[in-house]
C-alpha cells in the first residue's frame, strides 16, 4: 500500500481533536503505520493549518532521519479503519460533453451513420460473448486436465503406501504439489499485478457504480487472472473459478470496445467512437454478464446480475444486448466443450459449474417443506455473517501485517499446505467406506483403509476438484454419506474457504460457499429423515443440498434477485424456483441484521467512495451547501496559458473538473457561470498547443477535432510530461469551443437527497452548486456524497485520506 503523504480530514472537527493530540503529545496513526512527525504536531498546535475550505490538507513529507529509516525496512504494523474514503479513486465520466466539438460531429453524422454505431454495438456485444467464453473453456480445460493429473498420481502413491507403510510419503507429495503450484499463482498477483487478486467482483461493482479503479480493465490483469486462478484451483486451495469469470468478462468487454490496445500499443483503428467511459461502461456491464453466463450457464441470471449489481444507468436496447452477449457467451463455452470432449452438437455444458440434471422426483416438495426450507435460509444467514465477521477481522489483519509480497505468497503456500495437510488428516482417520456403486459419480475413488469395492466417503468431499463435490453432495445416492462426515467436512471446509478468501490470489468464493451449504444442507436432509417415523417422506437429501447450498451462497455475497435466477438456471428446472427466492430473502433478511454482504465488506475496507442506492435514511436536513467542497477554483473562458498549468500543476488540489466562469464587460459583479472543462481536457489542449495566438499566426493549422480526445482516453499524460515554454505561458486559451456549455448545476438550498438522486441516476461525476446570481459557490464529487452514511449513532461523517 502506498504510503500517505496528506492526512485530509473535515475541519470543523479536525482543528480542536489535532491541537489535542499534539498537546497529550499523542501521534495520529496513519495507514502506512508511521504516527505523525513531531513537526507537524507543533504545527497542529499552533494552528496554522493550509484549508481548502473545509477540508484540512496537512503535508507530511519531510527529511527522513537515518533512524527512521531502518526502522521503515521492518516489518510494521499498518493500522487500518474503514471510517476512510480514499482520495486516490475518481469518478467515470459518464455524462456525455456537449460541447462544440461535440454538437458538431452528430450534425455531420447521417441517419446511416447511426444505424452502423447501432450494428457496431451489437457486434462488439457478440465478441464480448465469444471471447468470454472461449476464455473460460482455456481455464475449464486447464484446470480439469491438470486436476485430473495431480489427484490421479497422489491417489496411485496412496494406494502403493496403503499397503507397504509410509503414508507421510505420500502427505508431503500432496503438500508440496499444492503449495509449488499456489506459489506460483501467488506470485504472478502479488509482485506483479495485485489487483487481480480475489474473485474481482468487488473492483467491477465499484467500476459499474462509476469509480475509477486503477488497472482494473487491463490485459495484464487478465492474463494474471485467468492464470492465477488455474492455479489456485489445481493448487487444491477451498476456491471457485466461477467469480474471477466476471472479471475476466469485464476486462475483455472494456479491450474489445476500444479496438485497441493500451498495453500492446497496437490500435486497430477499429470502433474509435466507443473511446469515451459512456460506452465503455456499459460494454463492461456486458462483459460482467458474459462472466456469469459462461460461469454458471444462466444468460438471463447474467443480465439481472448486471442490473442488481451495477450499472446505474440502464435502457431497454441496453438490457437486449447484455443478453445477446450472454447468450453467445454460453453458446460458445458450450460448443467447444462439446468438441472437446468429443460429443459435438451435444450442448450438455452449458456453465462452467454444472451441478446436473435433478431428476423430477427427486425435485418434489410438500407445502409443509417451505418453512423448513425458510428456516434453512435464516442458517444460513447466520453462517454467512459469521464467515463475513472472521473475514472482515483477518482482512484488516492482513492489510495492518501481511501487506509485503514476500509475505503475501508465504501466507497462500501456508494455507495450500494446511488445505491438502487438514484434507489428508480427515480422510485418513474418516471410517465412512460406501459401496462402489456404479451409479456414483466418482472420478478418483480412494480406497484406502475400507474393504475391497468400497471407497471412502470422506475422500469424496475433499480428493476432488470443489465443482464435482458439489455434484456429488447434490446427486449421490441417499446413504453415500455419514451424518458425521458431513459434519465435519462443513466445520473445516467453512473456517478453510473464509482463510482462503482474501489471499493474494485469483480466486472465487461461489464454489466454496455452495460446496459449505451443500455439505449442511444434505446433513439436515439426512438427520430429518432420521427423526421422522416415515422416512420416505424425507427420501432425497440432494434437495436439501441445494436449499443449503443457495441459504449458505446467499448469507454470503447477499445477491437476491439475480442469484435466484442464476440457482435455478444451473440446475435446469424451475420447480424450485419458489423456495430459493424465499430461501435468500430470508438468509440475506438475518444476515443483514448483523454485518454486510462479503463485496460490500471488501469494498468498505478498500475506502472506495462507492454510492448505494438512496441517500442515508436521515439526511433530508442536510443541504447542496453543507456538503459541497469550496471554494471552487474556476478559469476564466479565455484564460491565460501560465494561469492553466499552475492551476493543473498544484498537487494540494489535484482537481479534475473546473467551472469555466465570465465576466460581464463593464460590470464590478463576480463571473457567473458558462460552463465547465475537465482536467484530461485541458491537457489535451495543452499538447496540441491550441493557443489564441497561435492560431491567428499560422492560418493552416488543423483544428482540434473529437479524434484527437479519443486518442489520448483513457491514459492522459500528467501534466508534468508537457513542455510549455516561457513565451507560451503569457499566450492565452480561448475555452468555449471545448467546454461543457450546460454542465448540471444546483441551487445551494437542495436537500442532500435530491443531489444524491441527481449525481446518482446521471452518473455525474461534477455537480456544480449555484447561488441566485448563477455564481459558482461550490462543487460537488462522488466523494462528497460517499462520505455520509448511516451508522449505529445515526448519520456518521467519514474522513478522507491520500492512500
Amino acid at each position: 500500500m502506498a504510503n500517505i503523504t496528506k492526512k485530509v480530514s473535515w475541519s470543523s472537527r479536525a482543528d480542536d481533536s489535532a491541537a489535542a493530540a499534539a498537546a497529550a503529545g499523542e501521534g495520529t496513526p496513519l495507514l502506512n503505520g508511521s504516527e505523525q512527525p513531531r513537526s507537524f504536531r507543533q504545527h497542529a498546535a499552533g494552528g496554522s493549518l493550509f484549508q481548502i475550505g473545509r477540508l484540512t490538507t496537512v503535508e507530511l513529507e519531510e527529511e527522513v532521519t537515518a533512524d527512521e529509516d531502518s526502522l521503515r525496512g521492518q516489518a510494521r504494523e499498518i493500522p487500518h479503519t474503514e471510517k476512510l474514503l480514499s482520495l486516490k479513486y475518481e469518478s467515470l465520466d459518464y455524462d456525455n460533453i456537449e460541447n462544440q466539438l461535440f454538437l458538431e460531429e452528430e450534425r455531420r453524422m447521417s441517419h446511416m451513420s447511426f444505424r452502423c454505431l447501432e450494428i457496431s454495438r451489437w457486434v462488439v456485444c457478440g465478441l464480448i460473448g465469444l471471447l468470454t467464453g472461449l476464455i473460460a473453456c482455456f481455464i475449464d480445460i486447464a484446470v480439469e486436465t491438470l486436476a485430473g493429473l495431480k489427484y490421479e498420481v497422489i491417489r496411485r502413491n496412496i494406494e502403493n503406501f496403503t499397503e507397504t507403510g509410509g503414508l507421510s510419503i505420500s502427505l508431503i507429495l500432496w503438500v508440496g504439489f499444492n503449495a509449488a503450484v499456489v506459489m506460483l499463482g501467488s506470485i504472478l498477483v502479488a509482485c506483479f499485478e495485485p489487483i487481480a487478486g480475489g474473485s474481482g467482483i468487488p473492483q467491477i461493482k465499484c467500476y459499474l457504480n462509476g469509480v475509477k479503479i486503477p488497472r482494473v480493465v487491463r490485459l495484464k490483469t487478465l492474463v494474471i487472472k485467468v492464470f492465477g486462478v488455474i492455479c489456485s484451483v489445481v493448487g487444491g486451495l477451498a476456491v471457485g473459478k466461477e467469480g474471477p469469470m466476471i472479471h475476466s468478462g469485464a476486462v475483455v468487454a472494456a479491450g474489445v470496445s476500444q479496438g485497441r490496445s493500451t498495453s500492446l500499443k497496437r490500435d486497430f483503428k477499429m470502433f474509435e467512437y466507443f473511446r469515451r467511459d459512456t460506452e465503455k461502461r456499459d460494454f463492461v456491464s456486458a462483459g460482467a454478464a458474459a462472466g456469469v453466463s459462461a460461469a454458471f450457464g444462466a444468460p438471463v441470471g447474467g443480465v439481472l446480475f448486471s442490473l442488481e449489481e451495477g450499472a446505474s444507468f440502464w435502457n431497454q436496447m441496453l438490457t437486449w444486448r447484455i443478453f445477446f452477449a450472454s447468450m453467445i457467451s454460453t453458446f460458445t463455452l458450450n460448443f467447444v466443450l462439446s468438441v472437446y470432449h468429443k460429443k459435438p452438437g451435444q450442448l450438455s455444458n452449458p456453465g462452467l459449474i454444472n451441478f446436473g440434471r435433478f431428476e423430477i422426483e427427486s425435485l418434489e416438495y410438500s407445502f409443509y417443506e417451505i418453512p423448513l426450507f425458510i428456516a434453512m435460509g435464516a442458517i444460513g444467514g447466520l453462517l454467512g455473517a459469521l464467515f463475513n465477521f472472521l473475514n472482515y477481522w483477518l482482512t484488516i489483519f492482513r492489510i495492518r501485517y501481511v501487506h509485503r509480497p514476500c509475505l503475501q505468497v508465504m501466507e497462500a503456500m501456508l494455507v495450500a499446505a494446511v488445505t491438502a495437510t487438514v484434507s489428508f488428516t480427515m480422510i485418513y482417520f474418516s471410517t465412512d467406506c460406501q459401496p462402489l456403486a456404479p451409479e456414483n459419480s466418482e472420478e478418483y475413488p480412494l480406497q484406502l483403509f475400507c474393504a475391497d469395492g468400497e471407497y471412502n466417503a470422506m475422500a469424496t468431499a475433499f480428493f476432488n476438484t470443489p465443482e464435482r463435490s458439489v455434484r456429488s453432495l447434490f446427486h449421490n445416492q441417499p446413504g453415500s454419506y455419514n451424518p458425521l462426515t458431513l459434519g465435519l467436512f462443513t466445520l473445516t471446509y467453512f473456517f478453510l474457504a473464509c482463510w482462503t478468501y482474501g489471499l493474494a490470489v485469483s480466486a472465487g468464493v461461489f464454489i466454496p460457499s455452495l460446496l459449505i451449504g451443500a455439505a449442511w444442507g444434505r446433513l439436515c436432509g439426512i438427520l430429518l429423515a432420521s427423526i421422522s417415523s416415515s422416512g420416505s417422506l424425507w427420501a432425497d437429501p440432494g434437495k436439501y443440498a441445494l436449499i443449503g447450498a443457495a441459504a449458505q451462497l446467499g448469507g454470503i455475497v447477499r445477491m437476491t434477485l439475480s442469484l435466484t435466477v442464476i440457482m435455478v438456471e444451473a440446475t435446469g428446472n424451475v420447480t424450485y424456483g419458489l423456495p430459493i427466492m424465499l430461501v435468500l430473502m430470508t438468509a440475506k433478511i438475518v444476515g443483514d441484521y448483523f454485518i454486510e454482504g462479503l463485496y460490500d465488506i471488501h469494498i468498505k475496507l478498500q475506502s472506495v467512495p462507492f454510492l448505494h442506492w438512496e441517500a442515508p435514511a436521515t439526511s433530508h436536513w442536510l443541504t447542496a451547501r453543507e456538503v459541497m467542497s469550496s471554494p471552487v477554483t474556476c478559469l476564466n473562458r479565455i484564460e491565460k496559458v501560465g494561469t492553466i498549468v499552475d492551476t493543473l500543476s498544484n498537487t494540494s488540489t489535484n482537481h479534475n473538473g473546473f467551472p469555466v466562469v465570465m465576466q460581464v464587460a463593464g460590470n464590478d459583479e463576480p463571473a457567473k457561470l458558462c460552463g465547465l472543462i475537465l482536467r484530461s481536457q485541458l491537457i489535451v489542449l495543452l499538447k496540441h498547443k491550441v493557443f489564441v495566438e497561435l492560431a491567428r499566426s499560422r492560418l493552416t493549422q488543423r483544428k482540434l477535432q473529437l479524434k484527437d480526445f479519443r486518442d489520448a482516453y483513457p491514459r492522459f499524460p500528467p501534466i508534468q510530461s508537457i513542455h510549455v515554454s516561457q513565451d507560451e505561458r503569457e499566450c492565452m486559451m480561448d475555452l468555449s469551443e471545448f467546454m461543457n456549455p450546460t454542465p448540471y448545476t444546483v441551487p445551494q438550498d437542495t436537500s442532500l437527497p435530491r443531489v444524491f438522486k441527481l449525481f446518482r441516476a446521471l452518473g455525474l461525476r461534477h455537480l456544480v452548486v449555484v447561488d441566485d446570481e448563477n455564481r459558482v459557490i461550490g462543487l460537488v464529487t462522488r466523494k462528497d456524497l460517499a462520505r455520509y452514511h448511516l451508522g449505529k449513532h445515526g448519520l456518521e461523517e467519514l474522513q478522507l485520506a491520500q492512500t
